[in-house]
């Protein structure tokens, strides 16, 4: 292949060599390839990364078939094009120029697409679809696109597709553009005082945008200043390319320097500061504290006193000095007693707050024993001090403790006192002395005694030397004692100041003696008329113990004779025995048996008791009968007749009375209808407006003659009668059509129908029934008097009128007449 060598303008420079080659078809292309040697099945791939110039002709690769046959021709890969960003312009800056070698026979278009031609971002890249030149529209970013992937097409002028697309990669060169930025503007690390050379304290991270494969991306550090400058001014030092920061100087103290601040700056460019971009942060180094100075006492010696007998009492406070860091393990203090205290009275307790020890008192001292101690302590921290640190000679400090005598109580040294002695001693017995111990040995005092308890009033104690003696008799079974013991508490105080006092419990056991006689049990029993039925089963009781109880001797004493004749005792066991009859028969009732009863005490003790027994007539079963009872109970045959007949008189009287209370209820009602008209209580209150109509009118219910007016309250009444002063309320009561003929029987059950209605009103007085007859009413079967006088026949007898009283004899007058009347 004819190879001929020209120029090629490269950025706008001149003097770059480039080659023309002639392939097949005479299809031509132009690039800024120093040499092409194509071959078969081989790729050429540009290598000069400067963008190519104007007018650079890139050929279409070309694949032909022939005979049915694919033959792969000569395949050229297209080189990448670089364009460098950030270029001024001007734009559009052509980039290259792509043909085909068709375009002599017909005519082309050409276009591009993918990201920066018709995909966001849009329109970076542009052709001249007609001589198929492609520009840049504007500067490029790398940090934006580092590279673009392009496709181009040729098509004829009817859109038909002329060469299969190419690829075209597009690379954006890169520019020192960007600084580098730190993670973080401000860092915090810290490191252990004391540390030596080498330690590593923190790391500090800057990255930059630009190419890091490049110089332009490659980031070294270095310290710029360092704050305080103690006790060197090159205390760390940082390795250029990781950011490391380690110490390179020893001498680091917390308590002189707490904490260090350090500039750090990142340079990219490889650290060239001439052309490299730099970038400054902070990073704060804090000096943790270690356990370097141990605790240290202010004073080499404390003092403190302490009352005798007092406790949980802070008698010193022992001040220290540590300069580790406040309130960590490295400054809080530790105290112990290494010597001094034997026997525990003190401890040392760390305030949380000042860090100071307060010696307490956790056991309680006694000035008599000791009024002095010494006691040594050392301060040490919660932590351990640090490697190579030793205690100091001032971590250990002596504290001196005076104890004050006060006075104290005096005390019983045997407390509670137990004594044993016999019941019964008489008055004046000296028990025994019960005296008390003052502890204040060093103090001249005197002790008096007095009783505190006692509840009997059965001791006496002398009030100097506290000897006790009786008062009274000990008496064992007392209800002051309990379970064989008296108890009683006494005082001692003495004549200090102020006074102290004690007290004592003296208990005294009391020795049963044989001074109780035993009681016969029960005091009442009943037992049947004869023998051999039941027996009575008796016991004793006795206040004192054994030995001066049971058993029991039981017997009957001879005087009365009456008493061995009719009863007898059968020992059944020590403490039990049986009363029962000896006669064949005994009269029902109450009897008294007295019985002796004798204890087994030395000497013993005897009582005649009385027992009373009940004798009754018995049923089959051994049980006393009920009129068995009461005969026994004291009653003969002729009491029991007596009462039975006083109950029957008591029945009687009550039945004659009751049936006494109902007739005259009957006679008051019937007494209540014969008033006369004329005695009429309402015609007198409607009359006289009097209040009462009389003795007889003082149970009625005056409420009733009221005007209807005034009663519109009172509920309506049955239906059929009124009274003539009442005024009509609601529809008037229909009473069946009766006949116009009146005769006797039609008269008198009008007037009985009157009166039941009369009775079975609520609201009538029983006074007005017979006046209520005169409002006859519509529709009334009785009619009027005028009709009946003319209705009524001459020869009708009305005589048997007279008979019902003086109120229904002028009526009777009035029908008798005939005619006449």
């Amino acid at each position: 292949m004819p190879k001929s060598t020209g120029m090629l303008h490269e950025g706008g420079n001149a003097g770059v060599k480039f080659s023309s080659c002639v392939g097949t078809k005479g299809t031509q292309y132009e690039t800024n390839s120093v040499d092409f040697k194509p071959q078969k099945g081989k790729k050429i791939v540009a290598l000069d990364p400067s963008p190519p110039p104007k007018d650079t002709l890139l050929p279409w690769p070309r694949h032909q078939n022939a005979d049915g046959l694919r033959r792969r021709k000569r395949d050229w890969v297209i080189p990448p094009i670089n364009v460098p960003e950030n270029s001024r312009g001007p734009f559009p800056q052509q980039l290259v120029r792509i043909r085909s070698d068709k375009d002599n026979d017909i005519p082309i278009r050409y276009s591009v697409t993918g990201v920066g031609a018709d995909q966001p971002p849009m329109e970076v890249f542009s052709i001249d679809s007609m001589s198929g030149r492609m520009y840049v529209t504007r500067p490029m970013d790398r940090e934006e696109h580092a590279s673009y992937h392009l496709r181009a097409h040729a098509v004829d002028m009817n859109g038909n597709k002329v060469e299969n697309p190419i690829d075209l990669y597009i690379y954006v060169i890169d520019m020192n553009d960007n600084r580098p930025e730190f993670i973080n503007q401000v860092y915090n690390g810290s490191v252990d005082e004391g540390s030596k050379p080498g330690t590593y304290v923190m790391t500090v991270t800057a990255n930059d945008a630009d190419d890091s494969t490049t110089a332009n991306g490659m980031v070294r550090y270095r310290i710029v200043t360092q704050t305080p400058q103690s006790p060197s001014q090159n205390m760390f030092t940082i390795n250029s390319e990781t950011g490391d920061i380690v110490t390179v100087a020893a001498g680091l103290d917390r308590e002189k320097v707490q904490q260090y601040t350090v500039i750090v700056q990142a340079t990219d460019m490889e650290g060239n500061l001439n052309y490299g971009l730099s970038n400054t942060a902070t990073a704060i180094i804090t000096v943790t504290d270690v356990n370097d100075n141990p605790p240290e006492f202010t004073a080499s010696t404390f003092a403190g006193e302490v009352p005798e007998n007092r406790v949980e009492t802070v008698v010193a406070n022992l001040t220290v000095m540590d300069r580790d860091q406040p309130h960590s393990p490295n400054w809080n203090a530790v105290y112990r007693i290494i010597s001094g205290d034997p026997s525990g009275h003190f401890s040392v307790r760390t305030d949380p707050v000042t860090n100071e020890g307060m010696v307490t008192v956790v056991k309680a001292v006694d000035y008599e024993l000791n009024r002095a101690f010494m006691l040594t302590v050392m301060v040490s921290n919660q932590a351990p001090l640090a490697s190579g640190i030793q205690m100091s000679f001032q971590s250990t400090a002596g504290v001196t403790i005076s104890v004050m005598d006060i006075n104290e109580a005096p005390y019983f040294p045997s407390n509670h006192k137990l004594i044993r002695l016999e019941e019964g001693v008489p008055p004046g017995t000296v028990l025994t002395t019960f005296s008390a111990v003052d502890p204040d040995r060093f103090m001249q005092q005197a002790v008096r005694y007095s009783k505190l308890s006692d509840p009997a009033n059965w001791l006496h104690i002398n009030t100097t030397n506290g000897q006790i003696t009786t008062a009274a008799v000990l008496d064992r079974e007392s209800l002051y004692t309990k379970n064989n013991v008296y108890e009683a508490t006494f005082l001692a105080a003495d004549n200090g100041i102020p006074p102290a006092s004690g007290t004592g419990t003296l208990q005294i056991y009391l020795i049963d003696i044989n001074d109780n006689a035993p009681e016969l049990l029960p005091k009442e029993a009943q037992i049947c008329e004869k023998p051999n039925l039941n027996a009575i089963n008796i016991t004793a009781a006795d206040a004192d113990v054994d030995p001066n109880i049971g058993p029991y001797v039981f017997e009957l004493p001879f005087v009365p004779a009456a008493v061995r004749k009719n009863w007898t005792i059968t020992r059944l066991n020590g403490d039990y025995a049986q009363l029962s009859l000896r006669i064949l028969y005994l009269e029902a009732g109450m009897y008294d048996v007295p019985i002796i009863v004798t204890d087994s005490g030395n000497p013993p003790l005897s009582n005649t008791s009385i027992i009373k027994v009940k004798v009754c007539p018995c049923d089959d079963n051994g049980d006393c009968t009920t009129i068995g009872a009461v005969a026994a109970a004291g009653l003969g045959t002729g009491a029991i007749v007596a009462i039975l007949i006083c109950i029957l008189i008591l029945l009687t009287m009550v039945l004659l009375f009751v049936m006494w209370m109902k007739r005259r209820e009957k006679e008051r009602h019937t007494k209540q209808l014969l008033i006369d008209p004329e005695d009429d209580v309402r015609d007198n209150i409607l009359k006289y407006d009097e209040e009462g109509g009389g003795e007889e009118d003082q149970d009625y219910d005056l409420s009733q003659l009221q005007q209807p007016e005034a009663m519109g309250h009172v509920p309506s009444k049955a239906p059929g009668v009124r009274r003539v002063d009442e005024r009509p309320v609601g529809a008037e009561p229909q009473y069946p059509v009766r006949p116009m003929v009146p005769h006797p029987g039609d008269i008198g059950d009008f007037i009985n129908e009157g009166l039941r209605a009369a009775d079975n009103d609520p609201t009538a007085p029983p006074y007005d029934s017979l006046l209520v007859f005169d409002y006859e009413g519509s529709g009334s079967t009785a009619g009027s008097v005028s009709s009946l006088n003319s209705s009524s026949s001459g020869d009708q007898d009305y005589d048997y009128l007279n008979d019902w009283g003086p109120r229904f004899k002028k009526l009777a007058d009035m029908y008798g007449g005939g005619e006449e009347d």
